[in-house]
């Protein structure tokens, strides 16, 4: 008979002394280092990558047989074929965007590329392309509109603004920032390439209160809507890229440059083609 100490709770004997249970306390979450810059990206978690699971206990019934991780494992460059590559470059949320597009309006501050500097984000680009082609195409088209109606003449809806308009935006937010990554590359000066699509991203968001303002109809006011923009864009990227590119050699002061035109350039196209009319 074993010796020890009870106390008796209706027919039960319970013994005094419980075997005590440690304290875990808080236990602390340990992430490890993001490594966004690179392309694919390594196993990180983070706001969505390190969000908390389902219990083990749910239903399973649409889980493939064996459990465990449903998305595919697989190395090197074959990764980019699945999601689990891009999840790491849209783990923002709604803070974390704002406060860069709040960035971008303020060019002359050159502190974007060390915001985003291990934490580059595809969402904020995404979102701003495809804000910019609907509202390229819609206020282009209630332009055309107006001109017609005010002339008395027929109007046809074209359908082709909205294309030239996904094209336009899509390609310039994808092939510039591809082409400077390749030629910095060149001139021994390499930058992230994600971090150059975060940020010619974002360069673009001062062009969507640009197209809303150009619907007035005064010819004098739009080109100085689309100088004020294109100036802005333009020195978003520029000044954010100089010091990086200063270590390209004595080349860098073109290199900038050619930079600065090309977003003039576009604040250019997007106001000949969408707001070249009479109103």
């Amino acid at each position: 008979m074993m010796s020890g100490n009870y106390t008796s709770i209706g027919n039960q004997k319970v013994s005094g002394s419980v075997p005590a249970v440690a304290d875990s306390g808080h236990i602390a979450v340990q992430f490890t280092d993001s490594n966004l810059q690179t392309f694919p990206p390594s196993e990180t978690k983070g706001k969505i990558s390190g969000a908390a699971r389902p219990p083990r206990d749910a239903d399973d019934t649409f889980s493939k047989p064996g459990g465990g991780n449903d998305e595919p494992q697989s190395g090197g460059w074959f990764r980019i074929f699945s999601v689990a590559a891009y999840k790491p470059y849209f783990d923002v949320d709604t803070s974390d965007v704002l406060e860069r597009i709040k960035e971008s309006l303020f060019p002359w501050k050159g502190s974007f590329t060390e915001m985003i500097a291990n934490n580059p984000d595809l969402y904020g680009p995404f979102w701003i392309c495809t804000t910019l082609i609907f509202i390229a195409a819609s206020m282009g088209t209630f332009v055309t509109y107006m001109a017609h109606k005010l002339q008395s003449k027929d109007w046809n809806y074209d359908i082709s603004l909205m294309t030239w308009s996904a094209g336009l935006f899509y390609g310039y937010v994808t092939l510039v920032p591809l082409c400077l990554y390749v030629v910095l590359k060149y001139f021994s000066a390499p930058s992230g390439l994600v971090q150059l699509f975060c940020l010619y991203g974002y360069s673009l968001f001062v062009f969507i209160p640009a197209l809303c303002l150009s619907v007035v109809p005064l010819e004098i006011f739009r080109w100085v809507v689309a100088g004020v923009a294109g100036f802005m864009s333009a020195s978003f990227v520029a000044l954010n890229l100089k010091t990086h590119i200063a270590s390209a050699g004595e080349r860098w002061f073109l290199i900038v440059f050619a930079i600065f035109l090309l977003q003039v350039a576009l604040a250019i196209v997007l106001k000949i083609y969408l707001f070249t009319v009479s109103v």
